[in-house]
């Protein structure tokens, strides 16, 4: 894509709602040929994610200390919406971001319930994941029992909202 291109779709994004940002990764490996090739993937998988527009990365030449080379990768990335970023930093967590465009949001009620529910989903995950990993047996126990309740929880604000 040309550049005077890229600008096009930049500017019509944004306008429609989207975001341009930069986000800041670091990558480890003991070889520094497989780091950049990671870094180039790493570009591409981005490019493939939900609400990606436009993605462009730059590698870092990686630096190695005691057998491990590490590098740095700077993505700008354009996204349909702040919840597709949001769910692009969820997914890969990037060590810093930086938003280029718009200067503020205005946002709206379904856009903020759903980065709400990607947050509160993610952290679930990260829960479930702990504990099953390094919980002990009772622990689990009382997760699995707390986990029951909420889906009874879940069924009940269910039936109330499709009463009222």
């Amino acid at each position: 894509m040309q550049e005077k291109d890229i600008g096009k779709l930049i500017e019509k994004t944004v306008k429609d709602g989207g975001v341009l940002a930069l986000l800041y990764f670091d990558l480890h490996g003991n070889q520094k040929e497989a780091l950049q090739k990671l870094g180039v993937g790493f570009v591409q998988k981005i490019l493939q994610e939900q609400g990606v527009k436009y993605a462009q990365g730059e590698i870092d030449e990686p630096m190695e200390s005691g057998g491990m080379f590490s590098t740095s990768v700077e993505i700008k990335v354009l996204t349909t919406d702040l919840a597709a970023l949001a769910r692009l930093c969820g997914s890969y967590s990037p060590f810093s971001i930086e938003i280029l465009q718009p200067g503020e949001f205005v946002i709206s009620v379904s856009e903020m319930h759903e980065i709400l529910m990607f947050l509160g989903a993610t952290t679930h995950d990260f829960k479930k994941y702990i504990m099953e990993k390094v919980a002990s047996p009772e622990d689990k126990e009382r997760y699995k029992k707390s986990l029951e309740q909420r889906l009874k929880i879940g069924e009940k604000l269910m039936s109330r909202k499709e009463a009222g």
